[in-house]
């Protein structure tokens, strides 16, 4: 049986924790192959995003038609992506394979920090033409309020809401077909659970298993991840210190 791939499409973290670096972290914790296409450079640590390079669209379409010419993507999954150009882009290459991978959509909007990933002009881009591509959407609460009502399936992330319990939702057209609960764990390791959660669904995915089985088994693994991180790196929202026991 050959090996399983999936493919990552994200902004880089200079410190590690979170986009591109935690994806193919987490990939190769769940036993895939990732491979990865910046949509922008950041300058950023546990404390926050200091400065933000944007990849210039054409660069971005280059750098998926590269891999999508010669390598198998199993799945993948798109995180912090910029602007509408970026967006378009993405979506140019995807709408042109004759055959999709599957494909999980972290609307990323806001880093942990506070800082903006995405141009509010880039909203309509988002749910026109990237959203329904999706096998699945993973929105937090806020990016939910933000989104809309969406149609399609939707892992709806729990961690901005209150008390003891942590619910993650898998919703299908609005209807709720599966829930996952643990308890809430104050820990500052933090950094990245989006983005952690998101490449855990894709790597799933890519082993071949059903929707609801890859969100559970992601959110379990997320759930770990933040119980196991014991130790702090940084000042501020620290990694989760993937692979690391």
């Amino acid at each position: 049986m050959r090996v399983r791939t999936a493919l990552t499409v994200a902004g880089s973290d200079s410190g590690g924790g979170a986009g591109v670096q935690a994806d193919l972290k987490t990939f190769l914790d769940r036993g895939v192959y990732g491979m990865s296409v910046l949509t922008a450079l950041t300058a950023q640590n546990t404390r926050g995003v200091h400065a933000v390079l944007p990849v210039e669209p054409a660069f971005v379409r280059a750098q998926l038609r590269a891999v999508f010419d010669d390598l198998p993507v199993d799945a993948m999954k798109t995180g912090m992506l910029g602007d509408a150009g970026v967006i378009d882009a993405v979506c140019d290459v995807l709408e042109a394979l004759p055959v999709r991978p599957p494909l999980v959509v972290d609307p990323v909007m806001v880093a942990k920090g506070g800082a903006a990933l995405l141009d509010p002009r880039a909203l309509d881009a988002l749910r026109r033409r990237l959203l329904p591509l999706a096998q699945v959407v993973t929105p937090n609460l806020p990016e939910a309020a933000a989104l809309g009502e969406l149609d399609g399936a939707v892992l709806l992330k729990g961690g901005h809401g209150e008390g003891r319990w942590v619910i993650d939702r898998l919703l299908h057209d609005r209807v709720e077909v599966a829930r996952w609960r643990h308890r809430r764990v104050d820990s500052p390791n933090t950094h990245g659970t989006g983005c952690t959660l998101a490449a855990a669904v894709a790597a799933e995915l890519a082993h071949g298993r059903p929707l609801a089985e890859a969100c559970g088994r992601a959110v379990a693994y997320v759930a770990r991840r933040v119980r196991g991180a014991r130790e702090s790196l940084g000042g501020g929202h620290g990694p989760l210190l993937h692979g690391l026991r």
